[in-house]
């Protein structure tokens, strides 16, 4: 995995829709993709921040993307399924969908959680990507080599105390990501997930005030995994649990 490269032409001719895609991994990845040849669609609640990535990968000359100002916060059905209606009627069809967007919510114990935000977290975290995969599915099938990616995290898969919603989150994002493998196994629609592991982010900065962010790895550095899991010629499976670690040199 440390000797991925991934061809230049990679995604060419390939829709794909990033959630949170205005800051972090999220943005690093629309341009990533951009740069290897896919249509993306960009999605974040800041529209301001959304024309902005999207200015800068049409500056690089890259395939122009489209983007959509969605607040994931909103459990309305209707709203997803509004997104792949716009989705089917620009493009047809989508080649993947990665959910990257997320909420980190507080650090607290359960006992002390705070309602509100443990039911916004879920939100997010959960119902929102329930709701735009339920959508999606019917313009994933359409494509030839489909992809549904999930973000984790490792406390998604080992828990630890103080990590509250968020880390419940992510044990159902693995839940949901295997169930679909399992669904969708004979559609050609490969749905894994991916965990980035601690990054220089905004997000992991809020976990971890005191941290040194140039110790860590950037957004930047974990894109072959990101890549690699786009490519259906090396990563053939579906319902991997990938560490994005792995990839780093």
């Amino acid at each position: 995995m440390q000797d991925y490269q991934a061809a230049p032409d990679l995604l060419k001719n390939k829709v794909i829709l990033v959630t949170g895609a205005t800051a972090g991994i999220g943005k690093e990845l629309a341009m990533t993709y951009a740069k290897h040849g896919a249509t993306v669609v960009l999605l974040s609640r800041d529209t301001r921040k959304l024309e902005k990535v999207y200015d800068e990968i049409e500056a690089a000359g890259y395939q122009q993307p489209a983007f959509l100002p969605v607040n994931l916060q909103n459990n309305d059905p209707q709203q997803y399924q509004q997104i792949a209606e716009v989705i089917e009627k620009e493009f047809g069809h989508l080649d993947a969908l990665v959910h990257n967007a997320g909420d980190l919510g507080l650090l607290a114990p359960i006992e002390h959680f705070d309602e509100e935000t443990w039911f916004r977290v879920m939100q997010v975290n959960v119902n929102a990507e329930f709701l735009l995969t339920k959508y999606c599915i019917p313009l994933l099938r359409k494509s030839k080599d489909a992809s549904i990616l999930f973000t984790s995290s490792g406390v998604g898969r080992q828990g630890r105390a103080y990590w509250g919603a968020y880390a419940v989150s992510k044990f159902a994002t693995e839940g949901m990501m295997q169930v679909l493998a399992d669904e969708l196994e004979s559609a050609n629609i490969r749905v894994n997930s991916i965990n980035p592991g601690a990054t220089r982010t905004k997000m992991r900065a809020n976990a971890y005030p005191g941290e040194d962010p140039n110790t860590l790895p950037t957004p930047a550095e974990l894109m072959p995994a990101y890549l690699w899991l786009m490519d259906s010629k090396a990563c053939a499976k579906t319902g991997q649990a990938i560490n994005a670690r792995d990839f780093l040199k």
